[in-house]
């Protein structure tokens, strides 16, 4: 099982990351093969709205750039971690970016330009805030799964971790058992769907 993670926030090394890897180590006891990719190591641009991508030649983004790769790992992964922080009440930029750029790969079924070819992927988002109270954005939260679930990804419950402004993630003794157990349970979930399936 692949399980690949997109960390899109600007900080490397911040909550987001600390939290999402200690899912993916959750996973990889599991057995599954794991990928962090984080965004603030990649190039990765904005959508242009050329809509070369659903053309004739149906040839994907021209964009050149890093998110060629990540539309390979999409393609190759059983399941798919969205990681963001919560800026302004919502994802971050960068998660909006890479949430715009999988128009080139996914056209859902509202879509004019609908294939049957659709992801189905498994998809976890997790979100870090600094607000205390994990119900503060729900109704975001609750919107964001709808939208990738129109999108026609499979989507599981929401982690929202919250309260990291009063205390980092990396000094929350309880998050590494309850992430990495996040993670396991995504797997064997995961095996059962895909067992059940065939």
């Amino acid at each position: 099982m692949k399980i690949i993670a997109i960390i899109a926030s600007p900080r490397k090394n911040g909550n987001t990351a600390f939290v999402v890897n200690k899912i993916l180590e959750g996973a990889k006891e599991h057995g599954a093969e794991t990928r962090p990719w984080y965004f603030s190591d990649l190039d990765i641009r904005p959508c242009s709205g050329c809509l070369c991508c659903h053309g004739e030649n149906d040839s994907g983004c021209i964009i050149n750039d890093d998110m060629q790769e990540l539309y390979d790992g999409i393609e190759q992964a059983d399941v798919i971690i969205l990681g963001s922080p919560v800026y302004m009440g919502q994802m971050s930029a960068q998660a909006k970016i890479f949430t715009d750029r999988l128009f080139a790969q996914i056209s859902p079924r509202f879509s004019p330009h609908f294939k049957e070819k659709v992801t189905k992927k498994k998809l976890l988002l997790v979100f870090t805030q600094g607000n205390p109270d994990p119900g503060m954005f729900k109704e975001y939260f609750d919107y964001t799964k709808k939208m990738f679930q129109l999108l026609e990804f499979d989507v599981g419950e929401v982690v929202v971790v919250a309260g990291m402004r009063n205390e980092p993630a990396q000094e929350r003794k309880d998050l590494d058992t309850a992430m990495k157990d996040i993670g396991s349970s995504l797997v064997r979930n995961t095996a059962r769907n895909k067992k059940n399936f065939y």
